[in-house]
């Protein structure tokens, strides 16, 4: 059952709530939300994309083409190629626009305790929710090993974390170090955003409580403006930081990236 305006006080929540269970696999409300966003998404940019023009676009389609070429820009001066920026830009903006959009319409009324579906909140920011961004930190770094695979072979792939001599025993040492390293970077990538997100979120919700009911909306506004800049630079953050990852990866230890080309 689905109702309105349900909950009195903050409500505030760390963990995503069950909705209802499909074959015993747990439905929760940021999954739900979560795919609303990515079926919006693909609506969005299949419906601008026929409105793109070579003299260039206005409008939010020109936003859109604004955001690829900021990440194209970001591939290009991280990889040193413009060829391999070109190449991979589809998959990074599309992660960036996903987190962006998620983390923006989670500040959209209606999503929180505003409505539910029996005792639980029926949508939950799809970042609010640690599951989701582990999720996608995984994303990233498989990402990341599948890109340098493929751009370098998997046996200099190998030899950028053990790059000494199979009979010298440091190079398993440098080797479990390596590895430590990359399980360090999937828990930075899901912490800072989830993180940042959830604190976000926690705090419009206060904000919206002790403002009563006439004054609510004044008092969260400024939390709410602040918060579509933080989702908007997270996204951007975790961008930055897959590519940094892929650009340390193909570089190894001392070695320049194979190709490098000139724009």
């Amino acid at each position: 059952m689905i109702s309105l305006f349900a909950a009195e006080g903050p409500h505030v929540v760390i963990r995503p709530e069950t909705l209802f269970e499909i074959g015993g696999y747990p439905i929760t409300n940021s999954m739900v939300f979560g795919w609303i966003v990515a079926a919006f998404l693909i609506f969005l940019f299949t419906f601008l994309a026929r409105k793109q023009k070579v003299a260039g676009t206005k409008g939010v389609a020109g936003l859109l083409e604004a955001g690829v070429e900021l990440i194209v820009g970001l591939l290009e001066s991280t990889l040193g190629s413009k060829k391999k920026a070109i190449k991979y830009a589809p998959i990074f903006a599309t992660l960036f626009f996903f987190i962006m959009f998620n983390n923006w319409f989670g500040l959209l009324p209606g999503v929180g305790p505003a409505v539910t579906y029996g005792e639980a909140p029926l949508f939950r920011a799809f970042t609010a929710d640690l599951n989701s961004t582990f999720a996608m930190a995984l994303f990233g770094m498989i990402l990341v090993q599948v890109l340098a695979v493929k751009e370098q072979g998997p046996k200099h792939h190998v030899k950028h974390y053990f790059p000494l001599s199979p009979l010298n025993p440091l190079n398993y040492v440098i080797g479990a170090f390596e590895i430590f390293t990359e399980f360090t970077r999937l828990l930075s990538l899901g912490l800072r955003l989830f993180l940042n997100i959830a604190i976000g979120e926690v705090l419009i919700a206060v904000a919206t409580y002790l403002g009563g009911s006439f004054v609510a909306p004044i008092a969260a506004l400024p939390f709410t403006l602040f918060e579509i800049f933080v989702g908007a630079l997270q996204a951007f953050i975790f961008v930055v930081l897959c590519a940094a990852y892929l650009s340390a990866t193909l570089a190894g230890h001392g070695d320049e990236p194979k190709e490098v080309e000139k724009a």
